[in-house]
């Protein structure tokens, strides 16, 4: 393959890998309107087109917090069995025809309990969906792998509870935690108790850092909790000087600990100030396992296909350079290292060759 910039033909034939991507920020918005409307819930307004609108200008505050609380309407439609099951469906069908082949999906169980269903059939009804997506999706010739990240809301007292959770329904689909939510004020240390659960139990997690606090949230993450991964981490580059690396830097570097960076919904927080000047760019040219992501489709208005253009359109990206992010993102998924390489050697490499 030649260094040279792709088309958006190429980038839509590539196999995409995406490990930082939420369920509840991944609606088609069709479906938001008429589940609102089964359940009674008022939205800003019932117009698909309008509602996908909303979303993207309300969710382009350039600020975290205010970015979450969008959220509010997604989780409206999620609290009984039935919506869990058509949105999960949906969420592998949308990833298959954007050309993913893995995925990670992460939620936080306990926000989908309001209408009286216990954090295990939150769980149970989840895997049911995303089953029948897969079965369909493999049956109309796109298959995809979809994991399941458990997530606990690190301002609430029940992040215990949530990898207690991953514990119990590890053999089930579930590979991994996370914990999510507002970063500052909330450090991840605050859950020990249950990181160190985790790793007596022998679970993955991945750990969002370094978005809306700095470098102390990476090395708490990494140092005190333990994670293998870090959610965005953008704020790495606050330890590089003129590419010079820092002691946190370099531990992230050299030990292949992956980025997990979301360009345009950073764009949204805050946390960067443009595509072309994204850090996932110098990351990569530093040698940082940075893999490439949408963190919530339906917020940010994006797909994989759209986040690997935008960088190919404003960052100068070639198709080595999307093949580099989706091999790191593979070789970083929380799944066993034969099923890796053989996704690796059968699907993404000859994807690529056959792309071009």
């Amino acid at each position: 393959m030649t260094a040279t910039r792709v088309d958006a033909d190429v980038i839509r034939r590539l196999p995409k890998v995406v490990l930082h991507d939420h369920l509840d920020g991944g609606l088609r918005p069709s479906t938001v309107v008429e589940l609102a409307a089964e359940v009674g819930h008022t939205l800003p307004t019932t117009d698909a087109d309008e509602l996908a609108a909303w979303y993207y200008e309300a969710a382009n505050s350039g600020d975290l917090v205010r970015y979450i609380a969008t959220f509010e309407h997604t989780l409206a439609v999620m609290q009984n069995r039935e919506g869990l099951l058509r949105v999960a469906e949906e969420y592998v069908l949308d990833l298959a025809a954007d050309g993913v082949v893995y995925a990670e999906v992460r939620y936080a169980p306990e926000l989908n309990t309001n209408g009286g269903l216990s954090l295990g059939e939150v769980v149970e009804a989840v895997q049911e969906g995303l089953a029948t997506g897969m079965a369909k999706a493999a049956a109309a010739g796109t298959p995809v792998r979809v994991g399941t990240l458990l997530c606990g809301m690190r301002m609430f007292d029940r992040v215990g509870e949530a990898a207690e959770l991953a514990v119990t329904y590890r053999d089930a689909g579930v590979v991994g935690f996370d914990i999510a939510g507002a970063e500052d004020g909330f450090p991840p240390a605050d859950h020990l108790a249950a990181f160190e659960h985790l790793r007596a139990e022998s679970v993955p997690f991945t750990i969002h850092a370094g978005e809306a606090h700095g470098l102390p949230s990476i090395h708490q993450a990494l140092q005190v909790c333990g994670a293998q991964r870090i959610g965005h981490g953008v704020r790495i580059t606050e330890d590089i000087v003129d590419g010079k690396l820092g002691r946190l830097a370099s531990w992230v570097r050299d030990r292949r600990v992956a980025l997990e960076m979301c360009p345009t919904s950073n764009l949204q927080t805050g946390a960067a100030t443009s595509i072309a000047d994204h850090p996932i760019t110098e990351l990569k040219n530093l040698g940082f396992r940075v893999t490439l992501n949408t963190d919530n489709r339906l917020v940010s208005g994006t797909s994989m296909t759209r986040e690997m253009s935008l960088l190919v359109q404003e960052a100068g990206w070639t198709v080595e350079d999307l093949r580099t992010v989706t091999v790191n993102a593979v070789k970083s998924a929380f799944i066993p290292f034969d099923e890796r390489n053989a996704l690796l050697r059968e699907v993404i490499l000859p994807g690529y060759e056959a792309a071009l």
